[in-house]
């Protein structure tokens, strides 16, 4: 198998290990829908879109653009035009690099997340 071959087999299982990190982001409250899309020219972004009782959207999100001979990862979270948690960019030169990046930022965008719905149901109330 060839390098580009193996950097998409390692994109695909960084997508899957993403989508199952996801799927676990639930709360009884409130409805999510979650999204995987590919950008153009080069990039990827997954995450989940929780919808408040306010009407409020809440994006936890990760992405990967490969451009200039790099790999660059962002994360954060966001409800409507407010950052919650923004991850600085890193840009990394490597595919599997920027993988392991990529999944890094995935746990910590999910591992707030039943802190940050139940913190913003809260001040609903």
């Amino acid at each position: 198998m060839d390098s580009e071959s193996l950097a998409a087999v390692g994109l695909l299982a960084a997508l899957g290990r993403a989508s199952e990190t996801l799927a676990e982001l639930r709360h009884p409250f409130v409805r999510s829908e979650r999204f995987s899309y590919f950008f153009p020219p080069a990039g990827v972004r997954v995450g989940a879109t929780f919808m408040l009782p306010d009407g409020r959207e809440v994006r936890f999100e990760v992405s990967m653009v490969a451009s200039g001979g790099a790999f660059h990862v962002e994360g954060g979270i966001e409800a409507e035009d407010e950052k919650l948690l923004e991850l600085p960019r890193k840009s990394v030169p490597g595919i599997h690099d920027g993988l392991a990046v990529f999944d890094d930022y995935m746990g910590e965008v999910a591992a707030p997340a039943a802190r940050v719905i139940d913190r913003l149901l809260e001040e609903i109330v």
